[in-house]
């Protein structure tokens, strides 16, 4: 019996249709999702509204100026490819401009699509791990069944429970966790140099972890906005849910960190010597 899976065995879907892409979308971002004035947006936005700043070709008025006008939220947010996903394949290339009567459900199932593909961006990680060898099995399964629901037509697609499927999901999630920083700290024994707690949740707001070694640590759902990992070694960390805004990330090494997305990336400070992983794109801004 060899440690190596066909691709028979494991369906992985192709990253690019996990990442946004919206000369493919209804502009459902700028539509379906409300925005409060805040420093990340200049305006308020209620759900169903559209931008103003959205035009009649359901592309972005000032897209290249966002950061300067007072949006930068709308350059922090990744869909996961649910917004060409919903377009495209549910609506089946009907918009809601010239198909009214279409525009509440669509925007009332865009962020259950959006839950679904980040599920899926997870899993599809997850599953191309050498370390998690040993549970592929179920990461396929789970990955199929998440598809699955993806699939559906936007009627039964709004009638999905994304907390049934996020906590079905996030078992196998953990282990996966598990698995990738054990291995990690079996390789690695060094101390830690940071002097911090550093676990689940932690509280790292603003927190000096410059050149800290977080090789296989445990930063699911951290806050660490404001944080300073400049030049900061998280290969094998695990960064679900962690809160990147404003982490200076300047020299980091985040090549195989795990569950890290372009979302939390593109709230993040860094420059040309952020070491990022190969499913992730270096922010236009950054230094």
């Amino acid at each position: 019996m060899t440690d190596h899976h066909s691709s028979e065995e494991r369906i992985i879907p192709n990253r690019n249709s996990l990442q946004a892409d919206c000369e493919q979308c209804f502009g459902l971002c700028c539509t379906a999702l409300p925005f409060a004035a805040s420093v990340d947006f200049a305006i308020d936005k209620p759900a169903g509204t559209p931008c103003s700043n959205l035009q009649d070709n359901f592309r972005c008025g000032v897209h290249t100026k966002l950061r300067q006008i007072g949006f930068r939220g709308c350059t922090v947010y990744d869909c996961f490819g649910a917004g060409q996903k919903l377009s495209q394949i549910t609506f089946k290339e009907k918009n809601w401009r010239t198909n009214p009567d279409s525009a509440q459900l669509m925007f009332e199932v865009f962020p259950t699509m959006w839950q679904l593909h980040e599920l899926i961006w997870y899993v599809t990680e997850a599953s191309s791990l050498a370390a998690t060898r040993s549970i592929h099995k179920d990461l396929k399964q789970i990955l199929e069944e998440t598809i699955t629901l993806s699939d559906l037509p936007p009627e039964q697609l709004k009638e999905v429970s994304i907390s049934v499927q996020r906590a079905h999901v996030n078992v196998l999630l953990l282990q996966v966790s598990e698995l990738v920083r054990k291995e990690a700290q079996d390789k690695h024994k060094a101390p830690a140099k940071h002097g911090k707690k550093i676990g689940r949740g932690a509280d790292l707001m603003g927190a000096n972890l410059k050149g800290a070694d977080l090789r296989g640590a445990n930063l699911r759902g951290a806050y660490l906005i404001a944080a300073d990992l400049r030049n900061a070694d998280l290969r094998m960390a695990d960064l679900i849910g962690a809160d990147f805004r404003d982490t200076d990330l300047r020299g980091a090494d985040l090549s195989t960190s795990i569950f890290l997305t372009q979302s939390q990336i593109n709230a993040a400070k860094g420059d040309t010597h952020t070491k990022l992983p190969p499913a992730l794109t270096r922010p236009s801004y950054w230094s």
